[in-house]
């Protein structure tokens, strides 16, 4: 009689595991298009226009509209896994990605920056950066780091799994090395290699 009821009992819980998997496949499609849409932008000196704020009421508004839209899409999507990239908050980092680009481009091109293992950046080779240079270069690696870690965290969020952004990171850093232009510099299996 108890192993049946040990038996009923996992069975039981069994029936109420959900399982989110992490659609890798998914990810994989918007971190290319993401990161595409950043080095093919025209370069531009715009800043991106700071997000407006909303009152309380106003994000407890759209938080209810997008939960009721959520249920009821979910319960009609089958196939293929999606992930959401429009949100203000994404929009606003690409946008600055964007515009942060061609500045970086020419510290790609030299060899001063290279993109990490973990598709951060860093300075790999400081003899190449002007002494002039290297206060700015600091700068735009440590927002371009911050950004991209943002970027990440934004994306789980907008699709309601804060819990994917480590997995959304790890996507991105595959991406951002694979999507390296020629001659620049990136890291594998700890070392370096120019593409």
């Amino acid at each position: 009689m108890r192993k049946i009821s040990v038996l009923t009992a996992l069975l039981l819980t069994a029936c109420v595991t959900i399982n989110i998997y992490f659609p890798a496949a998914a990810a994989e499609k918007v971190a290319d298009e993401i990161i595409k849409d950043i080095q093919s932008a025209p370069s531009k000196k715009v800043e991106p226009k700071p997000k407006a704020e909303l009152s309380d009421w106003q994000i407890s508004l759209y938080k209810m509209i997008d939960s009721a839209i959520s249920v009821a899409i979910s319960s009609a999507q089958a196939g293929e896994a999606d992930l959401s990239i429009n949100s203000p908050d994404i929009s606003r980092l690409r946008a600055t990605m964007e515009n942060r680009f061609a500045t970086l481009q020419v510290f790609y091109g030299n060899g001063s920056v290279g993109i990490k293992s973990d598709g951060l950046l860093t300075v790999r080779d400081a003899a190449n950066i002007a002494l002039k240079d290297k206060n700015q270069i600091n700068k735009l690696i440590a927002s371009e780091n911050a950004d991209r870690m943002a970027l990440y965290k934004a994306i789980a969020n907008a699709n309601g799994h804060p819990e994917w952004a480590a997995q959304i990171k790890s996507t991105f850093a595959g991406q951002w090395i694979s999507n390296a232009q020629s001659g620049w510099w990136v890291q594998a299996g700890g070392n370096w290699k120019q593409k």
